[in-house]
């Protein structure tokens, strides 16, 4: 039998040098180097008052470089963190063995602010002096990640009055039957459970009436419509995924397409993507040249962002939601696509599809504008000319007393139960106005070879960035509650990656 060495696991009593650790060319070398040596983080003095009296405080340089370093490493939890920097040896030699507690970790990083975003510009300087920001094309995209919020606490303001409501009306009709009870000559004990329900709803309708009186006002949208708000954090939103409705937030990331550098990173508690897009561009502005090109995929397309882009003259391609089924190259897409989550699967069976009269079945006469519908009925014309969408016609309008009767209405309506008339527009051309349709336009531009090939490269520059951030980091939802410190936390793991880049291009090695 073969006989082999003893491998000893057990820690030694030997010196190490905690410098030693940290291997140039790592990931936590030039995380090191970057904060003692690259950015200024005087700024953070200003939150200590212990020049004269006062313990000692941790260096934030420190703080920064753990936290980091544990992002990169998937560990997202304070107590995980406070932890390694007791075990771990590469967290003792970034910590330089100060072991801080986890209370004062979790401080540090809900408290970060606006500081953050000086570090982060920071970090783009030193990786644009190295030579990775190309500013050749810009990719947008983002990822709608849950928050520490429960999605049952959503609702307008109305639904928490009702509930409120309903809370009180419940524990008033548990304390009269209680009262009823009492008033008998032999007293029965009181459930227990009753009580503790009773106290719960009271409780609960309280919380909700301070709720409500601390927040007066709706939530509104962008287009001032009344966005649910949440009890646990307000500035989260309730959002659609593939996978079901999420409380939580939008991490939005803009990348470089030469090395992959996120030039840009903001969290949203905003479901629609299309109010982040001029956000994201604004926030490029200083880095873009004239011909620096911003990609973004049919999330983002709206025509009045894209009128915004033409008026500030920003060289863009944001595709519609058309434009794979336009694109010869996806006829092919659905081979790929997986089965459905067993849990979360909510498309509905496919139904035949209902054959109506069409345009071309009704006789219309364009010198007499006239129409007669299949059974011979001649519709009413609605207006002068009708305009839709840049279009100009006629439309036509059936009566209902000719509708209504019909043998052929199952042929003509598709709801032929609820719709009473049927209603028919002909359209003889464009309407001739000043006015740009810039959704045109843009179909236009994406749909040539060109504009095909340089919107392809969005996929290849963008997407690897996500499935760092959500694979290798295990970025699977925020901690953190509102809106300031979940846009921190968003820029942290942001901050990892293009460090990672750093690394990777020989930073410091």
């Amino acid at each position: 039998m073969a006989r082999y060495k003893y491998i000893d696991t057990q820690p030694k009593l030997i010196p190490v040098d905690l410098a030693a650790q940290l291997l140039p060319g790592t990931f936590e070398h030039a995380l090191h180097h970057l904060l003692a040596h690259a950015i200024d983080l005087t700024p953070f003095d200003a939150r200590y008052h212990n020049d004269a009296t006062g313990a000692p405080a941790y260096p934030p340089a420190m703080l920064l470089r753990i936290v980091l370093f544990a992002y990169s490493r998937g560990l997202v939890s304070s107590r995980a963190i406070a932890r390694a920097c007791e075990d771990h040896i590469t967290f003792i030699a970034l910590s330089g063995d100060s072991r801080p507690h986890f209370t004062t970790i979790a401080h540090f990083i809900s408290t970060l602010g606006d500081q953050i975003a000086a570090i982060f510009a920071a970090v783009l300087a030193v990786c644009d002096r190295q030579g990775l920001i190309g500013r050749e094309m810009f990719a947008i995209d983002g990822v709608k990640l849950p928050s520490n919020a429960s999605k049952h606490r959503s609702g307008s303001r109305a639904d928490f009055e009702r509930q409120a409501t309903k809370m009180e009306r419940a524990a008033e009709q548990m304390l009269a039957r209680h009262r009823a009870e009492d008033a008998r000559d032999v007293e029965p004990s009181l459930s227990t459970k009753d009580q503790a329900r009773q106290g719960r709803l009271v409780r609960d309708a309280a919380e909700l009436r301070t709720w409500l009186a601390q927040h007066p006002h709706e939530r509104r949208g962008a287009k001032c419509a009344v966005r649910k708000s949440n009890r646990t954090d307000n500035e989260s939103a309730k959002m659609a995924t593939s996978k079901g409705v999420i409380q939580g937030y939008t991490g939005v990331a803009t990348v470089d397409a030469a090395h992959q550098i996120i030039v840009d990173a903001q969290a949203h508690g905003v479901g629609a993507e299309q109010e982040l897009l001029l956000k994201a561009v604004s926030a490029t502005a200083s880095l873009r040249t004239p011909e620096t090109l911003i990609t973004a995929d049919a999330g983002y397309h709206s025509e009045a962002n894209l009128r915004a882009l033409a008026e500030e003259r920003v060289n863009a391609l944001i595709a519609d939601k058309d434009l794979r089924r336009r694109d010869a190259r996806f006829a092919t897409q659905a081979r790929y696509t997986t089965l459905p989550h067993p849990l979360h699967d909510k498309s509905k069976p496919a139904r035949k599809p209902l054959v109506v009269f069409g345009p071309a079945d009704f006789r219309y006469d364009p010198m007499a504008r006239t129409c007669v519908c299949p059974a011979g009925k001649s519709l009413y014309r609605k207006g002068a000319q009708n305009i839709t969408r840049d279009h100009i016609g006629e439309h036509f309008r059936g009566a209902k007393r000719d509708c209504g009767p019909c043998h052929l209405r199952a042929q003509c309506l598709r709801t032929p139960a609820t719709t009473p008339v049927r209603n028919v527009a002909f359209f003889r051309g464009r309407v001739s106005t000043q006015r740009v349709n810039h959704s045109a336009v843009m179909r236009e531009r994406i749909d040539t070879p060109e504009g095909r090939g340089q919107y392809a490269l969005r996929f290849a520059t963008v997407e690897p960035v996500f499935a760092n951030l959500r694979a290798n980091k295990r970025l699977d939802r925020f901690t953190l509650r509102g809106r300031t410190k979940v846009d921190t936390q968003w820029k942290l793991y942001c901050l990892v990656h293009n460090i990672e880049k750093l690394a990777h291009a020989g930073y410091a090695a």
